[in-house]
């Protein structure tokens, strides 16, 4: 503490007749060699400063413990949390998920739920068997953004996405189309998952779905977990991106959203519920 004190410009003098330490000790200690494991903690410090940078700032201990197995150091939580603790590194706190239920006052005919969220046997346990689909807003100077998606439950890749204006029945159709595009033939028994809002309900995404032999499934009248999934998509994009930054113009937006999608989760971030993989890792390792 001496030391810090005095890289602080407190004299050396009054740090030790503060703490209460001798001039003579202070400075024998401080020309004792480094010992290894304190070298090795400073380079471990820089990896640790380097993934927190890498991660947009958002990496916990759990994924830095992560990434440190993965480049070869092999430390204990308590190690890498207090070096954490003196490099001031922290993740982003994690808000407690609250989905939202979709207003599906309409009267449009609903499907019948397939996936279910508590129900393990309905789970898929391969990629491109059950995808999930939600709309969300963002916010710009400019006006409100919407965004839809279609998350794969198994990969946890979002295969698709869209950016609009409006929230009509287009901006999922688009996404879909995307999906379908990147993810080249479809497995007979895909099933797309969403809530019941008008969207998902009309007639031009059921005649689509009916076209392409996808079976469709719909959360629950007022169930908000029947749709958990895609909406924890939202949370996490919103935490890590949406409300840390100002977007002045709609543009600036869809570019930032396109980065982040494309760049960050499906290929660098690594997700806790496929075993610290990212998404296409998880998908590579599945087909091979």
């Amino acid at each position: 503490m001496v030391k810090e004190m005095s890289e602080q410009g407190i004299s050396v003098s009054l740090s030790c007749e503060t703490l209460e330490v001798s001039r003579s000790g202070f400075y024998a200690w401080q020309d004792r060699p480094q010992s290894q494991r304190d070298q090795d903690n400073v380079v471990l410090m820089e990896k640790i400063k380097t993934i927190h940078e890498d991660s947009r700032r958002t990496y916990g201990l759990p994924r830095i413990k992560k990434e440190l197995s993965h480049l070869g150091h092999s430390c204990g939580k308590e190690r890498i949390a207090n070096l954490m603790k003196k490099a001031g590194i922290s993740g982003l706190i994690k808000a407690r998920f609250k989905p939202q239920t979709t207003d599906s006052n309409h009267a449009l005919p609903v499907a019948e739920r397939i996936f279910k969220t508590e129900d393990p046997v309905t789970h898929p346990i391969r990629a491109n068997e059950t995808w999930a689909s939600d709309i969300s807003y963002i916010h710009t100077d400019e006006g409100f953004l919407y965004l839809a998606t279609f998350l794969d439950f198994c990969t946890r890749k979002v295969v698709g996405f869209s950016i609009s204006d409006n929230m009509k029945t287009d901006l999922i159709i688009d996404a879909l189309d995307m999906a379908l595009g990147r993810q080249g033939l479809i497995n007979p028994n895909l099933v797309a998952h969403s809530d019941r809002g008008s969207q998902y309900a009309s007639g031009q995404y059921r005649l689509k779905l009916d076209e392409l032999a996808i079976q469709i499934s719909m959360s629950r009248k007022g169930n908000c977990w029947d749709n958990s999934f895609a909406e924890s998509l939202f949370a996490t994009l919103k935490k890590e991106l949406v409300y840390r930054r100002r977007f002045r113009s709609k543009e600036e937006a869809k570019r930032a959203i396109f980065e982040y999608i494309e760049v960050w989760y499906n290929r660098r971030r690594l997700h806790s519920s496929i075993g610290y993989k990212t998404p296409i890792q998880f998908e590579e390792s599945l087909a091979a």
